[in-house]
């Protein structure tokens, strides 16, 4: 698989979901990704990233972003709140906003810096216990909350449980959005992310299948 697979296959995508061509936005996961792999993924003139931990990423993007123009970058695995002043400042936008704590300090910070990321609403559809996110019959007063401290939230992000109909997860995820009028939603992986564009997905994440399998060791 390749850049350009991926690409073809989200407009295919679109098209088959009477969708503009366009409104979905890939996002490269490049998480424990080699360099090199970056760098050719970034030489074929992608800029959207996404990145599971604030100090890999500022170990990595510092210097892509001295050497290639546009990169957005987007942190999609969960934050602690000691490592938001650095998300803050490393990330354009945000998809793990989960939690009242982190829904405070992030009000804080924009309001000390001036500046805040795009932000998404993690919800953990499959409520599973292992998993970040507000569960779902949360999301609406979470959501509420987080509008009145002023962040920009765009919409909601969720991960399917893996043993679940995804398709389930993306719906329940898109209804949610839906009746709290944001128009965004970051769902869809390697390997679903064509039926998360039939049901909404305006982000999908992609890793394995741009970079091939990650070497983490």
């Amino acid at each position: 698989m390749s850049l350009h697979d991926i690409t073809s296959r989200i407009a295919k995508a679109e098209t088959d979901a009477g969708r503009t061509p366009g409104s979905v936005e890939l996002i490269a996961v490049s998480k424990v990704q080699p360099d090199a792999r970056v760098a050719a993924v970034l030489s074929e003139g992608h800029r959207c990233f996404g990145e599971n931990r604030v100090q890999e990423a500022e170990s990595k993007w510092p210097a892509f972003r001295q050497e290639f123009d546009g990169v957005k970058l987007h942190l999609i695995g969960p934050l602690q709140s000691n490592k938001a002043r650095s998300a803050f400042e490393l990330f354009d936008v945000i998809h793990t906003l989960d939690r009242p704590k982190l829904a405070q300090t992030f009000a804080r910070l924009a309001q000390e810096m001036g500046r805040c990321p795009d932000m998404f609403v993690q919800v953990n559809t499959g409520e599973e216990d292992q998993k970040a996110g507000v569960l779902p019959a949360d999301a609406d007063d979470f959501i509420k909350e987080c509008l009145s401290l002023d962040l920009p939230v765009r919409g909601l992000m969720c991960i399917p449980p893996v043993d679940e109909e995804a398709a389930l997860h993306f719906a329940l995820l898109a209804k949610i959005a839906a009746r709290n009028g944001l128009r965004d939603l970051s769902m869809g992986m390697s390997s679903d992310f064509e039926k998360a564009i039939a049901l909404g997905a305006t982000h999908v994440r992609v890793g394995s299948a741009i970079f091939g399998e990650r070497t983490a060791g």
